[in-house]
């Protein structure tokens, strides 16, 4: 089978066309004809050896796919042949891997796709869609304003729609240039600001009538994440879900406490379990299905083509999730 493997970290050119074996179902298992591979931005991290973890080479991406269950292995009920499902390989005994035509996973963790549901979107709602409701879970929005930094990305734009869902106060988006405020203001952001306005955060702190905002959800981290606690009200909570990319000195955290603000740490898998993973998923891809969440697919591209997904990934050009079409 055709498949996407990196053996030395770089650019997005180090993203390479290989022929492997395609897997095999094992007792237990389905195998998965992929109908969809999605990309998230901690890949990126990864292929340039900029994540928290440095990844063992070679190495083939992607931890979430959804297709069709084309083999069963030996004790798996047959009725999951020829069913369109998702495959969430990041909670599986083989996290890595869906960039490629095939895959293969336990099959007590694929769920089935509402009709009515894309293999696209439900890339989408697989490890960027479950972030998003952790998050909310981590640091309820309910009667508080919350700032979404990346507001137009896969986690980002599903963030405001969710926190406005679960009653925010005020959803204040930090975005890129127009097109993509325009597009958080359409999913229903109270306010969009130009991330790359030297004054963005007075125009946070006017977007939430002076009094900061009560929660960041930081997603971006690096330099931005001292400057998200500057514009954070006395008391409010900053979660913290940028893996690798923590720069925040001591000095920062100092004046945190005496402002009676909280640090959270946020990391998805420690908060899985196969039960709430199922009851997440289920919960997104009835609301994408039913056109209560809105998915944004920012980029669609053939599986040979891996490396322009990155770029465009890497280079923030996206607006919502970036895919790969085997």
């Amino acid at each position: 089978m055709k498949a996407i493997q990196f053996n030395r970290f770089g650019g997005p050119e180090v993203l390479q066309v290989v022929d492997l074996a395609t897997p095999v179902a094992a007792a237990g298992e389905v195998l998965v004809r992929v109908g969809a591979a999605g990309i998230n931005f901690f890949e990126v991290l990864m292929r340039a050896d900029r994540y928290a973890v440095t990844p063992s080479l070679p190495l083939s991406p992607g931890v979430e796919v959804a297709g069709t269950v084309e083999a069963v292995g030996e004790g798996v009920d047959r009725r999951l042949l020829r069913q369109r499902v998702a495959a969430p390989l990041f909670v599986s005994a083989r996290p890595f891997g869906g960039y490629a035509e095939y895959v293969a996973i336990d099959a007590g963790l694929v769920m089935p796709l509402p009709d009515a549901l894309s293999f696209e979107d439900a890339t989408a709602l697989m490890v960027q869609g479950v972030t998003s409701l952790h998050l909310l879970r981590q640091s309820p929005p309910a009667g508080r304003t919350v700032l979404v930094p990346a507001a137009a990305g896969g986690v980002g734009s599903l963030l405001v729609q969710l926190a406005k869902g679960q009653g925010a106060r005020r959803v204040i988006a930090l975005a890129g240039g127009k097109a993509k405020r325009d597009f958080v203001l359409s999913l229903g952001a109270d306010a969009a600001i130009a991330s790359s306005e030297a004054d963005w955060p007075a125009q946070v702190r006017e977007a939430s009538d002076g009094s900061d905002a009560e929660i960041v959800y930081d997603t971006v981290g690096g330099a931005l994440t001292k400057e998200f606690l500057d514009i954070l009200a006395p008391g409010g909570e900053l979660v913290f879900a940028a893996l690798g990319r923590f720069q925040l000195p001591a000095s920062e955290l100092e004046a945190l406490i005496g402002r009676n603000q909280s640090l959270k740490g946020f990391a998805l898998l420690p908060l899985l379990s196969p039960d709430s993973l199922r009851t997440s998923l289920a919960q997104l891809f009835d609301m994408a299905a039913s056109g209560r969440l809105k998915v944004a697919i920012g980029g669609c591209f053939p599986l040979d083509e891996a490396s322009e997904a990155h770029r465009l990934l890497e280079e923030r050009r996206a607006i919502g999730k970036v895919v790969l079409l085997p």
